[in-house]
């Protein structure tokens, strides 16, 4: 392990088809007051809605709900629902769904007794440090897999006026309820798209450095216990173990640990950010279509580890052939593994069209891991992408 660190990770999960009899223990130990979040009603659809209800009426529990937030989770919500907290002075959040309504719960809490102007611009564009002020703390119940905000402090807002999705850590939930079979009632596009992001995830931890490290051998072994449970699920997207794996890899996989002691990537993230905020794209789709263009245009720079990942991963036989062709039969495999799937593997599928390709990039960061990209190598690989 090459470099120092320091871990603590401090959300508490429960798992498993009865975590969720463990909600009226938590609830015990705050106040009456409760921010209820959620998205747009799918939760009452499938009886999650309910079931939370009834536990926060027989907690006697005082509830305020802050609905309909929207995948890639608006500024415009969470400024709403931060009001709310300040005005109702509220004890506790309860965020009930996916990544989106966690993160924007988090902003939610981060914002509500902000005393400065611009709370999007100090912390999320300038990463100012959060003020010494009251957060209001948040639980989970998670209902789509894929971001891993359940497991730690990320925030991902996007301001719809002005173009900008950014992300920034602010604080992770006191606890998480995972319910595996919460899951089943996402469509195969959210599942699939949150499986990519889980993946995505592991690569921009695993594509950096030279050393031989610990967390690149979790990587890979989260990584291929994601892809062996996402054929099954892909087939059969009630198996439970399959459901239940995928699950516990995407909240490993940001929890922290993967990443320790690492140098890290990011760059595919901050592209996708700046997609998505020009065609409200599904996330861990956005990263499909961007990933294997990226990885192509930098995997020379890190020609050993995309080697490694070819044969670790993918198992390619490397007999007779060069580095390099080794190291593009893996990405090849990989974009193979995401048709497999049903992902989608180009900008077009997504809404994009060329004249936006520019402002994308041109609002992209400009970063990456092995190879520090500029705005007109984000604009080439942008084209890669498009068809």
């Amino acid at each position: 392990m090459k470099y120092d660190f320091t871990f603590h990770n401090p959300t508490k999960i429960y798992f498993g088809k009865d975590s969720l009899n463990n909600l009226e223990i938590e609830l015990k130990k705050y106040g009456k007051r409760i921010l209820f979040v959620y998205g747009g009603g799918s939760i009452k659809k499938n009886g999650i809605y309910d079931k939370v209800i009834a536990i926060l009426k027989k907690c006697e529990k005082e509830v305020f709900e802050c609905k309909d937030v929207l995948p890639n989770p608006a500024l415009t919500k969470m400024l709403e629902g931060a009001k709310m907290i300040k005005d109702n002075d509220i004890d506790f959040i309860l965020a009930v769904g996916g990544g989106s309504v966690i993160d924007c719960a988090k902003g939610m809490s981060a914002a509500a007794y902000y005393e400065g102007d611009d709370v999007f611009k100090s912390y999320w564009i300038n990463r100012e440090p959060l003020q010494d002020t009251k957060m209001v703390p948040i639980g989970t119940v998670l209902t789509m897999v894929g971001t891993g905000s359940e497991m730690d402090a990320g925030s991902v807002i996007s301001d719809t006026v002005n173009k900008i999705k950014a992300g920034r850590a602010l604080f992770n939930p006191d606890f998480s309820i995972l319910n595996p079979e919460f899951t089943f009632t996402c469509s195969k596009y959210q599942m699939v798209s949150g499986i990519f992001d889980c993946m995505s995830h592991l690569m921009e931890q695993y594509f950096s450095g030279d050393d031989d490290n610990t967390s690149d051998y979790i990587i890979e072994s989260l990584y291929k216990s994601v892809v062996h449970s996402a054929r099954i699920a892909v087939q059969n997207p009630t198996d439970y173990e399959a459901r239940s794996n995928i699950m516990w890899c995407s909240s490993l996989a940001l929890c922290g640990i993967p990443g320790k002691s690492k140098t890290q990537d990011w760059e595919v993230h901050g592209i996708e950010h700046q997609l998505s905020a020009y065609t409200n794209c599904a996330h861990g789709m956005g990263l499909c279509a961007i990933s294997m263009p990226y990885y192509r245009y930098i995997y020379k720079f890190g020609l050993h580890k995309f080697v490694r990942f070819a044969k670790e991963i993918w198992k390619v036989d490397a007999t007779g052939k060069t580095d390099e062709q080794v190291a593009l039969e893996g990405i090849d495999c990989m974009e193979k593994f995401a048709k497999e799937c049903g992902m989608i593997t180009t900008l077009k599928e997504l809404g994009a069209t060329p004249e936006m390709l520019p402002d994308i990039a041109n609002s992209s960061r400009e970063s990456g891991g092995y190879k520090k990209i500029t705005h007109a190598e984000i604009l080439e690989i942008l084209k890669q992408c498009y068809e």
